[in-house]
């Protein structure tokens, strides 16, 4: 049987948990496929599934991790169509990590989670890719209906996610604001085509959102950050508009803003990229979407910074760190482990 270096942890902690260890790959099963990854996405839910806190516990150690990445099938399992050797793939979080981990050279995974990858992107831009596009079109496209004319404020806008978001409201026609905390990435948030960005430490929120739909509100708003702040976006939200919470990044308890606003015609859902990803149907329309958007050069992936896998510690704190703009991606360097007979 074939091994693998994965990346597994023992207990729950910090990045220094994070262990590369072998482990042994054998064949798919019915309705899986091996992957041969070269590039891995990272996402906050890993940091947040490898320190105890995420959505779903940890149900045995050691664990696994990732959700997303890229690579080439290697061997298809029973029962599945549509697959080939030598196919060059995404995979899209669509399962438990309690389940599936692709933070590995190779990788057992759900062909339900796999997408063929478009012509033309690499493996970095196709690790990069779907959980950003699928995330934000799937609430804001699929959930939402947004369109033509309608504002969305987006939190967090130099993720990856707010990223897409914004690049995605302009291809729906509709007008992005970002926030971000800082004016250290204000700059980047207009070269990325938001039509305002609103620094959280310089400006107050419910003016400037008020101010550019001349009183309106916004119709939709695409938060990450969660905690007290939704009373203020939810001030800002305009009547029978949306506000979308897809994240937690305050780590605080989230009222629910309604009581405090005096009951408004507000619609507040939480919303997680498995509504879109675990839904047949609605992840074939997403991916035909965001696919259409790579072929036009509308929807471009940003990748902020690269580590190999033997950096993975260091990628995560780099993550936790909160400095980027874009997608983090790990590297996998096969030819090193060839030359070494790995």
């Amino acid at each position: 049987m074939t091994t693998t270096r994965t990346v597994r942890f023992h207990a729950h902690g910090g990045p220094e948990v994070l262990r590369i260890e072998d482990e042994a790959v054998g064949e798919p099963g019915p309705g899986e496929l091996r992957v041969r990854i070269d590039a891995i996405g990272l996402n906050r839910a890993e940091v947040l599934f490898r320190s105890g806190v995420y959505i779903e516990a940890v149900r045995e150690f050691p664990a696994r991790l990732g959700a997303e990445a890229a690579g080439a099938v290697e061997a298809v399992g029973g029962g599945v169509t549509g697959f080939a050797p030598g196919d060059r793939v995404s995979v899209v979080p669509a399962f438990s990590m309690n389940a599936y981990g692709v933070y590995a050279e190779r990788a057992i995974v759900p062909a339900a989670a796999v997408l063929h990858r478009p012509e033309g992107l690499n493996a970095v831009e196709g690790a990069a890719v779907w959980m950003p596009y699928l995330t934000a079109y799937g609430a804001l496209g699929q959930v939402g209906g947004m369109g033509a004319g309608d504002t969305v404020v987006i939190t967090a806008a130099s993720s990856s996610v707010g990223l897409a978001a914004i690049q995605i409201a302009r291809r729906l026609g509709a007008v992005p604001i970002a926030t971000t905390r800082t004016h250290a990435k204000k700059a980047a948030l207009l070269a990325a085509g938001a039509a305002e960005v609103i620094v959280d430490e310089e400006k107050d929120l419910v003016e400037r959102v008020r101010a550019a739909t001349g009183g309106r509100g916004a119709e939709f708003v695409f938060d990450a950050v969660a905690g007290p702040g939704v009373l203020d976006l939810g001030r800002v939200v305009a009547p029978g508009g949306t506000l979308f919470v897809y994240g937690a990044l305050s780590g605080e308890p989230t009222p629910y803003p309604g009581f405090d606003l005096g009951m408004p015609a507000l619609n507040m859902r939480t919303y997680t990229l498995f509504e879109t990803t675990r839904d047949p149907e609605r992840l074939r329309r997403a991916a035909a979407f965001v696919s259409s958007g790579l072929g036009s050069g509308a929807f471009r992936p940003v990748v902020d910074r690269t580590f190999p896998l033997d950096r993975i510690a260091e990628a995560h704190r780099y993550l936790e760190a909160g400095a980027q703009v874009g997608k983090i991606v790990v590297t996998v360097d096969h030819d090193s482990r060839d030359r070494l007979g790995g």
